[in-house]
């Protein structure tokens, strides 16, 4: 029998077959190996539970009591959104430019692979929505630690263009099994979220936040077509510094929505030869309601944290910045606008009263008001700034100030907004010693929720906190606390009545030096009055006189134990306010007069919970009582003269509409030299405090009609109350004017408060006794 010998073109068809069916094995075997991570060339693979839960850093929010995102805490500004918030304007341009296939491939799109492979990556790319969101989710790529995905790299992934090949392969697999894990909704949910926007925004609905200032759901065609645009190369297409390019690629996207049928041509053509219109807001830790509150209680959500980590034992640790926590604080985002609010508009005008009182001269000054030589250059020398300069410059102490002297471009806060100006770093420091700060806190007293928290004028030029960091003298404010002791300790009723005449401290009350108290203006009326009215007017003298019977011991002891945890300098001057204390303390304090001797302790996180709204930790306050329930009334009773009285420090708010129909405590304080101004407010809803001066202590008002409390920091007080009782939807929550609460048993009778325009009749005078108390 005769042997055909094969054609020519049947052993290339032969040999074509052969060689084909041997790529399809090995690209089987390589695709195996890749997978299972062939001695250890290729690296991992995420595993079903990795799919099942891809890790992505989501932001975590902090909530206000009334559901108001108050900040984020966050490396990657991300907040995930869902699919049916997104607009169809945003699925249409994605699918459009990215994937036009979508529905229709499990993954991988052939066509547009054999389109890309054919014209050598000249048709533009080939990967599908599930293999970019594979790329994303795993790092495969780019990681450079083990957080980001260098679990991932094998031995080859060390070789430049092997390891692109690897990683797409490793896309290619995870995009198959992505697809069919989720829905096609599912994943084009997850790659939204998941994409970068620039300018710090993740994710899709941070990106039109940022942008456009919009929700997801309602962003224009335009709109949705320049941020689907930028995905392609966020730096080269952001919309801010390179506009013109930005306008190209969105034309681009809106030519894509024309040509895949989800645009007529006509549409696009109008929205071609529109501007694009942004609305950009960064968010940062410096914008937004409560930054001050916000990093306050920022160390102790990490304490918090690494607390619920250790009872988490192997399980996900959390983080505060990437596992998407939701933290639920005591803060009412309306109370902190009001109070965000009151407090700028009542610091502007002190600081034009400043300027002006201070006009042509310089407003540090001793305690006899003559200015202190070298106070700029002295302040200088205490500053990181120059520290660091003395130490580059090797002690050179003339290069020094000749590049401290030296005029930069810097951008400078002021009440009619930032400025760009030109000021040496000294100039700088002139300039903003003149500027006065100030801080507020309320809480309700009645479950020990602060309520609003001003730290200060402006976060982003001054971190430090006038809340809780800060501690100053608190003048007569702190007299409460010497009253309140005298009366627990039945030495006084708030009946009795005391003469305003001079006290001596001497060697028998601890000190070397002898020390005679005078009032604020210097005289000693010796008039007869009752205790409620001395402390309405604030007598020195009557704190004086109590404080020697009482000794200083025993006020700090009592300060102590309802709210003070400052030290406190246990002499005589205790009586006058004379250690320094925060307006976080004090006002802890004095919900103890309101909720009937009980101090309840300031509750700043009510819950968190994860991701997924599971709540990990409840908290609540603790209350303890302090003082009994009778003096507590008593000393609510004493607060309200300080309105009532005639001659009441605080009668100037009856001018506002807070004080009006409503029961309302009160105490201001003012230091040596008008350094500090404070003012206490207390209702039964609400008590709040109030500081305002200079962050250096010789900078102040040189008068006390303009640097006393009342003029200070009583009136930020009151505009802050009235936005409240103004609010209907704070009087449905129970914020509303009402008298205080009057525990059983408790009645003081001994005189009537006086009303608005008599004048409260004095009983006869008894003989007194030889501290000047009456019997």
């Amino acid at each position: 029998m005769i042997k055909l010998q094969p054609g020519k073109y049947q052993r290339t068809i032969q040999s074509l077959w052969k060689w084909s069916i041997r790529g399809f094995i090995a690209l089987v075997l390589y695709v195996l190996a890749v997978n299972y991570n062939f001695f250890w060339l290729f690296g991992g693979m995420p595993s079903l539970q990795e799919l099942e839960n891809p890790k992505s850093q989501l932001a975590s929010v902090l909530i206000s009591e009334d559901g108001v995102e108050l900040t984020k805490y966050f490396r990657e500004n991300r907040s995930p959104v869902e699919f049916e918030e997104l607009s169809p304007n945003i699925i249409n341009a994605l699918m459009a430019t990215e994937d036009a296939r979508f529905a229709k491939h499990s993954g991988i799109d052939l066509r547009s692979t054999f389109r890309v492979v054919t014209s050598f990556g000249t048709a533009g790319g080939g990967s599908t929505i599930t293999q970019q969101l594979a790329k994303n989710l795993f790092n495969t790529r780019s990681a450079e630690s083990a957080e980001d995905g260098m679990e991932y790299k094998g031995l080859l992934m060390r070789i430049p263009k092997i390891s692109t090949v690897i990683a797409k392969t490793k896309e290619w697999i995870l995009a198959i099994r992505l697809e069919s894990r989720y829905t096609k909704q599912e994943i084009m949910k997850m790659y939204l979220n998941e994409v970068e926007f620039g300018n710090n925004a993740y994710g899709i609905r941070v990106a039109c936040k940022t942008y456009f200032s919009k929700e997801v759901g309602n962003v224009s065609v335009n709109e949705a077509a320049t941020l689907i645009g930028m995905l392609q190369n966020p730096n080269l297409y952001d919309p801010r510094r390179r506009p013109e390019k930005c306008l190209i690629r969105r034309n681009t996207v809106l030519a894509q929505m024309v040509k895949y049928g989800y645009l007529p041509e006509s549409e696009a053509q109008d929205f071609q030869n529109q501007a694009i219109l942004l609305k950009f807001k960064v968010e940062n830790h410096n914008t937004g309601l409560a930054p001050y509150f916000r990093e306050a209680i920022k160390k102790q959500l990490l304490a918090i944290i690494e607390d619920l980590n250790q009872s988490r034992g192997d399980d996900e640790q959390l983080n505060l910045y990437t596992s998407g926590l939701k933290i639920h604080a005591t803060l009412d985002s309306r109370m902190q606008q009001y109070a965000e609010e009151s407090m700028r508009e009542h610091m502007m005008a002190q600081q034009k009263k400043f300027y002006e009182h201070w006009k042509g001269r310089n407003p540090w000054v001793d305690e006899h008001m003559r200015e202190i030589k070298g106070f700029l250059k002295d302040a200088m020398k205490r500053t990181d700034r120059y520290r660091q300069l003395m130490e580059e410059m090797d002690g050179d102490e003339d290069k020094v100030w000749e590049v401290l002297k030296k005029p930069v471009r810097m951008t400078v806060f002021s009440w009619q907004g930032e400025k760009d100006t030109t000021l040496s770093p000294l100039d700088s420091l002139n300039y903003y010693k003149r500027i006065l700060n100030a801080g507020f806190m309320a809480m309700d007293p009645n479950n020990g929720h602060v309520k609003a928290w001003v730290g200060g004028i402006n976060f982003k030029y001054f971190k430090y906190d006038h809340v809780r960091q800060s501690k100053r003298q608190p003048g007569s404010t702190f007299k409460p606390f010497v009253y309140a002791s005298a009366i627990e300790s039945d030495i006084v009723t708030p009946c009795d009545y005391v003469v305003d005449e001079p006290v001596t401290f001497g060697q028998e009350d601890g000190i070397m030096k002898t020390w005679t108290p005078q009032n604020s203006d210097g005289k000693y009326s010796y008039q007869s009055m009752s205790l409620r009215r001395a402390m309405a007017r604030s007598i020195n003298t009557v704190s004086a006189k109590l404080m020697k019977q009482l000794g200083p011991q025993k006020v700090a002891e009592f300060a102590h134990r309802v709210g003070i945890t400052s030290p406190l300098n246990e002499t005589p001057a205790l009586c006058l306010g004379a250690s320094e204390v925060s307006i976080f303390e004090q006002v802890d304090a004095y919900c103890s007069f309101v909720n009937e001797g009980y101090r309840i302790e300031p509750l700043l996180i009510v819950s968190i919970e994860d991701k997924n709204g599971n709540e990990l930790r409840r908290f609540e306050t603790t209350t303890k009582q302090v003082m009994n329930k009778e003096t507590a009334y008593k000393m609510v009773h004493m607060l309200q003269g300080a309105v009532q009285e005639p001659g009441g420090t605080a009668e100037g708010l009856r001018r506002y509409s807070c004080a009006q129909g409503n029961e309302i405590g009160a105490k201001t304080g003012t230091t040596s030299n008008y350094s500090d101004g404070w003012f206490m407010g207390v209702t039964q809803s609400l008590v709040g405090g109030v500081w305002v001066g200079g962050d250096d202590r010789s900078i102040h008002f040189r008068s006390i009609s303009l640097g006393q409390g009342a003029k200070m920091a009583m009136p930020a007080y009151a505009m802050f109350m009235d936005k409240v009782y103004a609010d209907p939807s704070l009087r449905i929550a129970g914020y509303k004017k009402e008298p205080f609460h009057k525990p059983d048993g408790v009645d003081i009778n001994c005189y009537a408060a006086p009303s608005d325009s008599t004048q409260v009749q004095s009983p006869t005078v008894k003989p007194k006794d030889e501290d000047g108390f009456l019997n």
